[in-house]
C-alpha cells in the first residue's frame, strides 16, 4: 500500500489546482528536443556572452552616474502639451469607466469593460509600452490628474519608510491578482477603495512624495522606463515638462536605487512573475501534499485522507506565504552572489552598496519574465476592447458600431510561442550580463577585477534563465513534472 499516499496525494493535487497549462498554453505541447538541450545551450550562449565581453570589453571606467538635470530636456512643444492633456483626460476617463462599468455592468468578466481595461490594456499594455516609449505614465497618471488641485502637504513624509509602502501595496495587489478571483464589481470595489487611498496620502504627505515612494504603479512603471530609448520630466519649480532621448538602457546606469526596500521591489517585480507561473504546477502542489505532510505527519497522522481537512485551509496559507517571502528569498540569493563578488575581487565595499549598483542589472530580465509569462494573454484578449468599447457594461449596446469587430484574438502556434519565449529569456539575461558588466568597470580598478566580479552574477544569470525555461515549460513537457 506504499502507493496509496501518492494516489491520493495526486487526487489532492487535482482537486485544488487548476490544469498545468500556463499562461500561454491550452494543451500540452512536446518539446521537438528534451528540456535539458534547451537549458544547457542558453546557459552555453550566456557564457560565450560573458566571455566575449571579458575579452573585448573590461577596461575601467570613470564611476559617474550621469544624471541628467533639467537642462538636458527638450520643453514639450504646444502641439505636445495639448496631446498629453488629451492623454490624461482618457486616462482619467478610463479610470472612472472601468470603476463605473464594474458597479453597474455584468458580472461577466469577459463582456464587462473593466476586466480587459484594467488587466489587458493597463497592467500588461501599459508596462510594455513602458519600455518602448518610456514613463508616460508619470506624466498623465489618472490620480495625479486627479489630485492636482492639493498642493501643501500636511506631513512630512517619513524618510525611513522609503518605498516600504509601495512594497507592501505591491504584494497586496500581486495577491488579489493570483488568489481573490476578483469579480467586475470587487475589482472596482478594490480600484475605489485604492482611489481614496491616493486621496488620503497625497492630503498627508503631499503629491510629491506619495507618487515617489507609495503608488506602486508610479514606482514599478518608472522603474521600467529605464530601460526605454525615451525619458520624461515632470513639470517642477518653474521648469517645464520635457523629454529627452538616450541609447536604449541608459537609464540602468544614470542612476541607483536610493534605499534596500527599492531593491526589494526589484526583485519582488522578478520574484511574483516566476511565482505566477510556478503555484498552479503540479510540482509546486506536489511539495505541498508530499513534503509538506510528510514534515507535518508527526502532527497530522499518516494519512492524508483524514488530514485532508486541516491541510487544505492551510495550501491557502501555504501559497501566501510563499508569494510574501519570495522577493526575499531572492534577495538572499542575490546577496550572496554580490557577496562572494566582493571576496573574490577583495574590495571593501559594503554589500548594501553592492546590492544599490547591481540591482537595476536584474530590470531586463523582469521585461522578459514578465513578457513571456502574459504576451500570449495581450495577444488573445487585447483585440476584444475594441467591441467593449461600444458595450462596456455588458448590457448589449453598441454605442460605436464595433460589436461586429469581436474577433477571437491573435492565437500563435504552440512552437512559435515557446521559441520565442526562449528566445527573449536568454536575450534578457545577456542584457542583465552587459549592464552588470558595464556597472563591473566602473566599480573596479583592474580589468582583471571586472571579469572576475562578474563569475559570481554570471553563474546567477545561468540559474535565473534555467529556471525561467523551466517554469514556461512546465505545462509543455510531462517529463519535467515527472
Amino acid at each position: 500500500m506504499a502507493w496509496f499516499p501518492k494516489a491520493v496525494g495526486l487526487v489532492a493535487v487535482s482537486l485544488l489546482t487548476a490544469p498545468a497549462y500556463g499562461h500561454s498554453f491550452g494543451k500540452l505541447y512536446t518539446l521537438p528536443v528534451p528540456f535539458w538541450l534547451y537549458g544547457w545551450a542558453s546557459a552555453a550562449a550566456l557564457l560565450l556572452s560573458f566571455l566575449a565581453l571579458a575579452a573585448l570589453s573590461s577596461q575601467p571606467k570613470r564611476d559617474h552616474p550621469e544624471v541628467p538635470s533639467q537642462a538636458h530636456y527638450h520643453a514639450f512643444s504646444r502641439p505636445a502639451l495639448c496631446v498629453l492633456w488629451g492623454l490624461r483626460l482618457i486616462a482619467l476617463s478610463a479610470l472612472v469607466l472601468t470603476i463605473v462599468s464594474g458597479f453597474f455592468g455584468t458580472q461577466d468578466a469577459y463582456r464587462n469593460i473593466n476586466m480587459t481595461l484594467f488587466w489587458i490594456v493597463f497592467v500588461l499594455g501599459l508596462a510594455y509600452a513602458t519600455v518602448i516609449v518610456g514613463d508616460i505614465f508619470s506624466l498623465i497618471n489618472p490620480w495625479q490628474t486627479l489630485l492636482a488641485g492639493i498642493r501643501k502637504a500636511r506631513f512630512a513624509y517619513p524618510e525611513k519608510w522609503s518605498y516600504w509602502p509601495a512594497v507592501v501595496l505591491y504584494i497586496s495587489f500581486i495577491w488579489l491578482e493570483l488568489f481573490a478571483e476578483l469579480t467586475p464589481w470587487q475589482l472596482s470595489a478594490a480600484l475605489l477603495a485604492y482611489s481614496l487611498l491616493n486621496v488620503l496620502g497625497v492630503y498627508s504627505v503631499g503629491a510629491s512624495a506619495w507618487f515617489r515612494y507609495v503608488e506602486f504603479f508610479s514606482v514599478m512603471l518608472r522603474l521600467l522606463g529605464k530601460l526605454a530609448p525615451v525619458s520624461y520630466c515632470r513639470a517642477e519649480q518653474g521648469a517645464p515638462a520635457g523629454w529627452r532621448l538616450r541609447w536604449p538602457g541608459a537609464g540602468l546606469m544614470e542612476s541607483r536605487p536610493s534605499s534596500m526596500s527599492e531593491v526589494v521591489f526589484i526583485l519582488f517585480m522578478l520574484s511574483s512573475t516566476a511565482f505566477d507561473g510556478l503555484h498552479n504546477t503540479q510540482s509546486w502542489a506536489l511539495l505541498y501534499w508530499q513534503d509538506v505532510f510528510a514534515w507535518l505527519s508527526p502532527w497530522l497522522g499518516h494519512n492524508l485522507v483524514t488530514a485532508y481537512s486541516t491541510l487544505k485551509p492551510l495550501y491557502a496559507v501555504y501559497q501566501s506565504l510563499a508569494l510574501v517571502l519570495s522577493p526575499f528569498i531572492y534577495w538572499l540569493i542575490f546577496a550572496g552572489c554580490l557577496g562572494l563578488m566582493c571576496l573574490l575581487t577583495r574590495r571593501t565595499e559594503s554589500l548594501e552598496g553592492a546590492l544599490y549598483r547591481f540591482s537595476y542589472s536584474l530590470l531586463p530580465i523582469v521585461v522578459v519574465y514578465h513578457f513571456t509569462h502574459y504576451f500570449t494573454l495581450v495577444l488573445g484578449q487585447g483585440p476584444q476592447i475594441f467591441s467593449l468599447l461600444s458595450d462596456p457594461l455588458g448590457v448589449g449596446w453598441n454605442v460605436l458600431g464595433l460589436v461586429a469587430t469581436q474577433t477571437s484574438g491573435v492565437l500563435l502556434d504552440m512552437s512559435w510561442v515557446w521559441h520565442l519565449q526562449v528566445g527573449l529569456i536568454l536575450l534578457g539575461h545577456i542584457a542583465s550580463v552587459f549592464v552588470a558588466h558595464e556597472v563591473a568597470k566602473r566599480l573596479y580598478a583592474t580589468s582583471q577585477q571586472v571579469w572576475i566580479s562578474q563569475v559570481p552574477l554570471l553563474v546567477l544569470m545561468m540559474a535565473f534563465t534555467v529556471f525561467g525555461l523551466w517554469i514556461l515549460a512546465q505545462p509543455l513537457d510531462t517529463e519535467v513534472l515527472r
